[in-house]
C-alpha cells in the first residue's frame, strides 16, 4: 500500500471533442434558415476559434450555437475567452475566441492557499500549469476535491492522476 496518495489539478479540454463541436456548428450554420445566406465562417486554429460573419446579431447566434454544441460534448464554457469584436472588410464582423488551457500561476496560488488554509493534513505544490495535491488518506483527497468543486474559478478544473 502506498504511503501517500495524490492527484493533479489541471485545466484542459478534449481537443477532438472541440473539433467535433466546431464541425457541428459549421453544419448547423449551413442548414439554419436565418444563417444560411450570411457567408459565416468558423475556423478552428491551434489555440483559438475565428468567426467571420455579416453582423453582430449573427455573431451572437453563432456564440449560442457554439456554447450549446460544446455543452453537449461535455466541454466547459470556461474554456472560451471571447475577444473583442472587430469590423472586417465589406460590412462584416470578425471575432477571435481564444481557448483557455492550463492553470495560471495566480490561480494555482489561490488553489494552493485554499488547500493549505482549510486542510492541515494535505499538501499542495504547484508544478507548472498543474497543482499536485497529496495526503496520507484518500478520504482527505476526496474532501479536497469536493471543496474545490464548490469554488468558482475562471478556468475549468479537472482532477487527474488519482493515485
Amino acid at each position: 500500500m502506498a504511503s501517500t496518495f495524490s492527484f493533479d489539478i489541471v485545466s484542459d479540454f478534449d481537443q477532438q471533442e472541440l473539433v467535433n463541436a466546431v464541425d457541428q456548428v459549421v453544419r448547423e450554420i449551413k442548414s439554419r434558415y436565418d444563417l444560411k445566406d450570411t457567408q459565416t465562417t468558423v475556423e478552428l486554429a491551434d489555440q483559438s476559434i475565428n468567426v467571420n460573419t455579416d453582423s453582430e446579431f449573427t455573431l451572437d447566434s453563432v456564440h449560442n450555437i457554439l456554447r450549446e454544441k460544446a455543452a453537449k460534448r461535455n466541454l466547459s464554457q470556461k474554456i472560451f475567452d471571447f475577444g473583442k469584436i472587430e469590423s472586417a472588410s465589406g460590412n462584416r464582423v470578425r471575432q477571435e475566441i481564444k481557448l483557455k488551457k492550463g492553470i495560471s500561476q495566480e490561480i494555482a496560488k489561490q488553489i494552493s492557499k485554499l488547500i493549505r488554509d482549510e486542510f492541515k493534513k494535505v499538501q499542495a505544490s504547484i508544478q507548472g500549469e498543474a497543482v499536485r495535491v497529496s495526503a496520507k488518506s484518500k478520504d482527505d483527497l476526496q474532501v479536497v476535491i469536493q471543496r474545490l468543486k464548490q469554488e468558482d474559478y475562471p478556468v475549468a478544473l479537472q482532477f487527474t492522476n488519482y493515485r
